[in-house]
């Protein structure tokens, strides 16, 4: 089953080939590229640089966040998050690019959605801020609803789960019934298991490998390994800008499985990765596996 979330993201591809979702940090802190989105005076130039060469690149959308959700990360201010979003957002939207706002708040939410975002990324999709699900819903915007647990600050404390597959498979069934209940159109909505948010090692491979059973739930799932330490951990990479290798893995196994769209820090690689599976795949008459 094809879930379109066009008329809710102005551009996103749902058929053709995955949705490669750029990602724009104009914080100080994330765990892979805190910083080099920012400038000293607090213009948005630099950022507005770098998401325009993201799209060059070939993302289809460009997710931006200002607050970081690295583990052990500390709440950022709703005001300080605002000043960092909003003028990003609306410089992008501006130049007709399909961007979506990464945010815990729904008053950064409303706030870039009014700029001109026109999807919401929430990390707390489990237990959304008050508001936010009106948010989106009065916006007709997209929403991807992430599995977590708790918050950034403690997530990676003490993770624990029977079952991680089942637990996060029906958590993330609740969670988009709550949404369609507060009015989000389901076909505005897209699942994200939460790929190293409160997960261990086994708990992160345990999704990836159920990434199949995940994207038959009738919602495009959004996977997002990209830089994230478990690759470090399997591969010894210490440096996170240097894991491409195991993130361009990780996104094309992921796309094979189902997955639709992919939140990616190195875009252009990403993009040649997934054309030479799409034409393998072409070739022998279409993906090995099912999906949404």
């Amino acid at each position: 089953m094809t879930v379109d979330l066009r008329h809710a993201t102005g551009a996103l591809p749902t058929a053709s080939r995955p949705v490669v979702m750029g990602v724009l940090n104009v914080t100080p802190d994330s765990f892979s590229d805190g910083g080099l989105a920012l400038t000293d005076d607090g213009t948005p130039d630099r950022a507005l640089a770098v998401g325009r060469a993201l799209v060059a690149a070939g993302a289809d959308c460009i997710d931006v966040g200002g607050e970081s959700t690295r583990p052990g990360a500390e709440p950022v201010p709703v005001d300080e998050e605002l000043a960092r979003v909003v003028p990003v957002v609306a410089g992008l939207a501006a130049d007709g690019i399909v961007v979506s706002v990464d945010t815990r708040h729904a008053a950064v939410a409303r706030a870039a959605l009014a700029a001109g975002a026109s999807l919401v990324n929430d990390v707390g999709g489990l237990a959304p801020d008050a508001g936010m699900l009106d948010a989106v819903a009065s916006a007709g915007a997209g929403y991807v609803l992430m599995h977590l647990r708790g918050e950034p600050r403690t997530m990676q404390d003490d993770p624990r789960f029977d079952d991680v597959v089942a637990e996060v498979e029906g958590e993330l069934l609740a969670a988009r019934a709550a949404a369609t209940d507060a009015g989000i159109d389901p076909a505005a909505i897209a699942l994200d298991p939460g790929i190293g948010f409160g997960k261990t090692l086994p708990h992160n491979l345990a999704l990836l490998a159920a990434v199949p059973r995940l994207a038959a739930l009738g919602s495009p799932l959004l996977v997002g390994t990209s830089r994230k330490s478990f690759l470090g951990h399997l591969t010894g990479v210490d440096e996170p800008a240097q894991r491409l290798a195991g993130s361009l893995a990780s996104a094309v196994l992921a796309v094979r499985d189902g997955a639709r769209i992919v939140r990616v820090h190195d875009v252009a690689a990403t993009v040649e990765a997934l054309a030479v599976v799409g034409a393998i795949d072409g070739a022998g008459g279409g993906p090995r596996h099912g999906g949404a």
